[in-house]
């Protein structure tokens, strides 16, 4: 990876967060302090900072496909045999979904899987399989 993402992101509650980024998507936790964290989220550098007001997922929503999901998110692309797993972990686990795990644009140029999850503290997250060649296609 040529260049990694630093996303800081707004929690709810810490030990929330932690048991959904490290326990069940598996990211390893770096620096912290008793109001933020560092997480390894798929080689980039996310910062997970306690701010409850701030961490209310109140978004306007934006469509995929048939499933509305709030402008507010973030995720990874992960190859398929990954991005399988995880829907596999997550469904088992019986997270909240906001877009159960599916494959959007079916036989298009633009087919991917993605599935959108909540982190139980005010964040949404995508995850989504493509080919890499179509990830900044313009058709």
């Amino acid at each position: 990876m040529p260049h990694p993402f630093h996303l800081s992101i707004p929690v709810s509650d810490l030990e929330r967060a932690r048991a959904f980024y490290v326990d069940l998507l598996g990211c390893s936790v770096g620096r912290g302090t008793d109001r933020r964290f560092d997480l390894d989220f798929f080689g980039h550098h996310i910062v997970a900072h306690l701010a409850p007001r701030d961490a209310d997922q109140s978004s306007s929503p934006i469509g995929t496909d048939d499933d509305p999901s709030p402008v507010r998110h973030f995720g990874v692309i992960l190859p398929q045999e990954q991005w399988d797993a995880m829907a596999e972990r997550v469904t088992a686990a019986a997270v909240d979904f906001v877009v159960k795990p599916r494959v959007l644009h079916k036989g298009r140029e633009a087919e991917q899987s993605i599935m959108l999850i909540r982190d139980g503290c005010g964040n949404v997250v995508e995850f989504k399989s493509m080919p890499a060649e179509r990830i900044f296609a313009t058709q």
